[in-house]
């Protein structure tokens, strides 16, 4: 199975090339980086083999989205038609999602966040907790029969950077790293040292909280651009999965043509 898996975010658009089930790569870009997208979608879809019975030497490969701004999927779907023609098949839309919700407004929930959950769901086959931090921070909890049952959501870095920078006078806007120690010296250390261990902070505590109401502690999974920054001072921690996402879109359409045979 050749598969395109497509992951537009609120600030960057991830593709994943994976061949005969095989991931190749993962490459990250602005969304707003029209040129170049079209430019990685076109050599990315020169990879995938024609298919030994097409005499338009078409290839056998097929374009999945996940997406939290439908302005991005309409350019994805541009691109794809006009430089490949080729459609895309969005989840939650040509595709369903690949786990029940247990939530008031399933619709409301990101398919991102989704995603997630069930590409951790088919390693650990239990309970398991995935946070992602991204431009947002959202902390899901998945139940040990593969049930969403919901989470929280958090400002990411670069948004509590910048809420400091816009509504104070004199402070600056910070680019998070892991601080040299617990206390800054000065003004932009303090708010680096503020703003990185209030998200370890915030991620033990939601966790110690979710193990409260099931009554064990479940394993946590971390992924997204910023886990990488906080990974090493959070012991409580089981995995850091890069790229989580772009894996539960192909076990959706995996999932989803198993379910077609």
């Amino acid at each position: 199975m050749n598969i395109i898996a497509v992951d537009i975010g609120n600030t960057n658009i991830d593709v994943g090339l994976f061949l005969k089930d095989k991931e190749e790569f993962v490459r990250s870009m602005p969304g707003e980086a029209g040129a170049e997208l079209t430019k990685l979608f076109k050599s990315t879809w020169q990879k995938i083999p024609v298919a030994k019975s097409s005499k338009e030497k078409k290839r056998e490969g097929v374009i999945v989205v996940s997406s939290v701004r439908p302005a991005w999927t309409r350019q994805i779907q541009q691109i794809a038609r006009d430089n490949l023609g080729e459609r895309i098949y969005v989840i939650g839309k040509n595709i369903p999602l690949p786990m029940t919700l247990w939530v008031d407004k399933p619709e409301e929930v990101g398919t991102d966040r989704v995603l997630s959950a069930a590409a951790a769901y088919a390693v650990v086959k239990d309970a398991v907790v995935v946070a992602d931090f991204g431009t947002a921070v959202t902390v899901d909890l998945v139940s040990e029969q593969g049930v969403f049952l919901g989470g929280v959501i958090c400002p990411g870095f670069e948004a509590s950077a910048r809420a400091l920078k816009t509504n104070t006078a004199q402070l600056p806007e910070v680019k998070v790293a892991r601080p040299r120690g617990p206390f800054g010296k000065n003004t932009a250390e303090s708010i680096n040292c503020g703003l990185y261990y209030s998200a370890v902070g915030t991620l033990e505590e939601v966790i110690r909280r979710y193990a409260e109401k099931i009554g064990r502690w479940p394993q946590t999974v971390i992924t997204g651009a910023a886990a990488k920054i906080i990974k090493d001072d959070c012991g409580f921690v089981d995995s850091y999965v890069p790229d989580l996402v772009i894996k539960g879109i192909v076990l959706a359409y995996r999932k989803y043509i198993e379910q077609k045979v």
